[in-house]
């Protein structure tokens, strides 16, 4: 600590020495000719060019120097000597750190050793740095401050930076594909007066001025099906959604969700497009469809198989598969099951939670590459439509890979009276919870139509190998200091 301070003391004295030869420690605009990677690109000797970046590498060599600045497209190097620059801004450039940012324009040359390379004729201070870099060779190893300190991660760890561009990649692609497809991206209430979409715990808020409790959405869902009712026949969000739940290596109270519904569609078509987007995503941004996972030495510990098709297989078949005969049980015969399996369950659930536990433990943990798991029992969805067939089952899929849930795919329920109940059925006694609003939408009637949401956050986790959803957020939440 009291390292740290004495190097937050030195650049505090640079920065007023800065001042006091009529420099501004923080500047303003500077005029480049083009960000590295342009410069980089039209490389010739004797060229003029003007750049600007941080600070990255300082050589020094007596009254030569050679640095590297860096920007968001890459690196270059620049080569400051006293003769060049003159004895006032030479002066200034001593006052200078690794990590401070600066403006320079000079003359390109390339070294003996085939290196591009600037010879600095001026220079401008644009920003002095207090405190320093993470040691670039060491990177930043502390794994809590770099998910608190994100911008000192994305600094000192290249592969960070790699995972971010591509999570913006990933969600760009899905964009291009969905509109490609005739959808539209629209936007509904993040804050709504009935949290309706899904089984969660709501952020709760109050609006003064209209004197009425809101919640942070839990999902969109509700709302993209009054548009359907509205007349437009495929949307898409993606959106930002809260819930007010755990936190653990794939929870994040805060997180990235698409939705999409597509007007006269089923469940089925829904699981082809989210195949074909997947893949088609994969092979854009991460090219490859055979998606490496590795530990933290770097060793490959599995790998996912995205080559199509995927399998599809019903539910009480996947949990039949894991423990012949369960269904054949009596749900006391489960209960005792799930002792002998050494699954904890708690005398609360009902029976077809303790055989979702089963599912969940002994199926969806240890699936890795994609299974599309259809028919689930209707109780765990209340609002997809029942199967013609088997009634106690919904015409669904759950997307199931790298060992957890990426995307559910209705065939969304639209008749309104039992999907009144339904949601009856879930909100207990707690009646306010019902979305009264969303009924009468549907009461002027909701075409059929196939629904799909698609964890962004997991995806992206699947896509780029990282181990917990905090390596694919920006800024995820953590807890409080002391």
């Amino acid at each position: 600590m009291e390292e740290t301070h004495a190097l937050f003391e030195t650049r505090r004295q640079k920065m007023l020495a800065l001042r006091e030869k009529g420099v501004a420690p923080y500047g303003q605009r500077f005029e480049a000719t083009g960000s590295i990677a342009e410069v980089r690109g039209r490389f010739a000797d004797g060229r003029c060019e003007r750049i600007a970046g941080r600070i990255t590498a300082h050589r020094d060599m007596g009254k030569s120097h050679f640095l590297d600045l860096t920007d968001s497209t890459g690196r270059l190097q620049i080569f400051v000597h006293a003769k060049e620059v003159g004895p006032d801004a030479y002066a200034i450039f001593q006052l200078l750190d690794i990590g401070d940012f600066l403006g320079v324009e000079g003359e390109a040359f390339t070294t003996k050793t085939g290196e591009l390379t600037l010879r600095v004729k001026e220079l401008t201070v644009l920003s002095k740095a207090l405190r320093p870099m993470p040691d670039k060779w060491h990177g930043l190893a502390d794994v809590e401050l770099r998910y608190r300190q994100r911008y000192l991660d994305l600094l000192a760890n290249p592969e960070s930076k790699t995972v971010f561009k591509q999570r913006i990649a990933i969600i760009r692609e899905i964009r291009h594909f969905l509109e490609d497809r005739g959808f539209l991206e629209v936007e509904t209430p993040m804050m709504q007066p009935v949290a309706g979409g899904a089984a969660a715990e709501p952020f709760k808020t109050h609006h003064n001025a209209l004197n009425m409790d809101l919640y942070l959405r839990i999902a969109p869902e509700l709302y993209l099906k009054r548009l359907l009712v509205g007349g437009f026949d495929r949307v898409f969000e993606l959106n930002r959604s809260f819930r007010n739940e755990g936190v653990s290596r794939r929870h994040n109270p805060e997180f990235t969700m698409l939705e999409a519904y597509w007007a006269y569609a089923d469940f089925e078509q829904m699981a082809d497009m989210v195949e074909e987007m997947v893949t088609t995503i994969a092979e854009k941004v991460i090219g490859t469809l055979q998606v490496e996972h590795k530990d933290a030495e770097g060793k490959v510990v599995r790998t996912i198989n995205l080559a199509r098709p995927w399998r599809r297989a019903p539910y009480k078949d996947l949990v039949e598969e894991a423990v012949p005969g369960w269904f054949s049980l009596t749900p006391e015969g489960r209960r005792d099951k799930c002792r002998e399996l050494k699954i904890e369950i708690s005398a609360e659930m009902a029976d077809f939670e303790v055989t979702q536990h089963v599912f969940e433990k002994l199926v969806e943990e240890k699936t890795f590459d994609p299974c599309f798991v259809t028919h689930c029992p209707q109780e765990l969805v209340p609002l997809a439509k029942p199967n013609p067939a088997d009634p106690s089952v919904v015409d669904v899929y759950e997307l199931v890979m790298n060992g957890q849930e990426i995307s559910p795919g209705y065939s969304e329920l639209n008749d309104p009276i039992v999907q009144r109940r339904r949601l009856e059925e879930q909100a207990g006694e707690e009646k306010q919870k019902i979305d009264e609003d969303f009924l009468t939408a549907l009461e002027h009637g909701m075409p059929p139509a196939g629904g799909i949401g698609i964890g962004l956050d997991r995806l992206t986790m699947m896509l780029t190998g990282a181990e917990s959803i905090r390596d694919v957020i920006l800024f995820p939440h953590m807890k409080g200091r002391g």
